[in-house]
């Protein structure tokens, strides 16, 4: 079901330009800005709350996410996380450490390299980031059913289009 849009915040907002700056063409941020309010408002929210009910934060869901992503045995560096998180090295020892406390990683010393540790996905963090990851999935199901599938389709193009080149 689509509902077509009424006067919203951005509409306020981009209002309060127009009378202050009207020679800018501020429309061109309109999309912008409700990308930026939706993720903030609507999808932050509503994953978080997903991910709440597990007992998990953001950050570490996405530990967790990425070491389960990895396929058997789960096991990633500190360092790959680190990259691929884009984070830093100190922030995630933080991290790992609170996993770990947990139960929900286990930390070795690496096989091949015994100056490095590789983190495994306990069975417990399994469960729960396999958990968080249903409830996730059902949450933004519903935040997307205020679309139709065709507009649902043609966001994900014009997203596309947006999106940095790797």
């Amino acid at each position: 079901m689509t509902l077509d849009a009424a006067e919203d915040a951005v509409d306020r907002l981009l209002a309060d330009w127009k009378r202050e700056r009207p020679e800018l063409p501020t429309e061109r941020l309109a999309t912008f800005m409700r990308l930026a309010y939706v993720a903030q408002h609507g999808v932050g929210p509503v994953g978080n709350e997903a991910i709440g009910r597990h007992g998990l934060q953001q950050g570490e869901f996405d530990v967790l996410a990425s070491l389960r992503r990895s396929g058997a045995p789960y096991t990633r560096t500190p360092s790959a996380l680190s990259a691929e998180l884009m984070m830093s090295r100190a922030g995630m020892t933080k991290r790992i450490d609170g996993l770990e406390a947990a139960g929900l990683v286990e930390r070795a010393l690496s096989a091949d390299d015994r100056r490095s540790f590789q983190i495994t996905l306990s069975a417990e963090g399994k469960r729960v980031v396999d958990a968080a990851l249903e409830d996730l999935v059902a949450s933004f199901g519903d935040l997307m059913g205020r679309m139709t599938k065709r507009e649902q389709e043609g966001l994900d193009r014009a997203l596309r289009a947006l999106m940095p080149p790797n």
